[in-house]
């Protein structure tokens, strides 16, 4: 299966100003995403997907990066996932170059590893029947839905159900989200669905302390403390 994977670096974020040009140990998130592509072994392209100069000028260090400037009426806040998609393999047909598939590796995911990339591309390439794989993380029991509360006043109430005597974890299934990390989608999918995600997606399991996904100030203060908890101060 031959899979290009694209790095999207929209420049706007309005709770993480600037995010994807952050310095996380010395390198900006940006930078970190492509650097676990090109580490990947089953991409056969990696492209970067930007509105920001500053990522473009990012992605020149990178000489096997294809890196492409994000069209205006795409790259808002409201702009969908699979805009920048066709935007990107609608340039790199132009160059004739086709991908049966396309991996998205998210640069607010920035602990992510090669191999995150390589398990999810393998997993798909598997499973015939499945149109997209994605990374997932194991949800925390204190947020099982069957503990989720509601306030009627200040009684507190089941949100969904009572919880019926069960608190400890292994009394609880168990449950999965989506990390938004990695996500790798068949070219029939994208083209027939028009969706990065199918009927029929496929999970690989990401340990908890690569899952962070930094969507405020709050995420990217514990992303440096985890950095600097795995490889001391930064």
């Amino acid at each position: 299966m031959k899979v290009v994977a694209i790095v999207p670096a929209r420049a706007g974020s309005k709770r993480v100003p600037g995010k994807n040009l952050r310095s996380l140990g010395g390198k900006e998130l940006v930078a970190r995403a492509l650097e676990t592509c090109l580490g990947s072994s089953s991409l056969s392209r990696v492209a970067l997907s930007t509105d920001s100069e500053e990522a473009l000028v990012i992605g020149k260090r990178y000489p096997a990066v294809l890196s492409l400037r994000r069209p205006p009426e795409i790259s808002g806040d409201q702009a969908l996932a699979i805009d920048y998609v066709r935007h990107v393999l609608g340039e790199l047909g132009n160059r004739g170059e086709t991908f049966d598939a396309v991996a998205i590796v998210q640069p607010s995911s920035p602990f992510t590893v090669s191999s995150d990339v390589d398990a999810t591309v393998a997993l798909l390439d598997s499973s015939p029947s499945a149109d997209s794989a994605v990374t997932v993380m194991e949800l925390d029991h204190a947020i099982h839905p069957a503990k989720l509360k509601r306030l009627d006043g200040a009684r507190l109430l089941p949100y969904l159900e009572e919880e019926r005597g069960r608190m400890a974890a292994h009394e609880l299934p168990r449950l999965y989200v989506r990390n938004c990390s990695v996500y790798v989608t068949r070219r029939t999918c994208l083209d027939s669905k028009s969706s990065i995600i199918g009927d029929d997606s496929r999970a690989v399991v990401m340990p908890r302390e690569r899952s962070l996904d930094i969507n405020d100030e709050l995420d990217w203060a514990f992303a440096q403390f985890l950095h600097s908890r795995a490889t001391g101060p930064a």
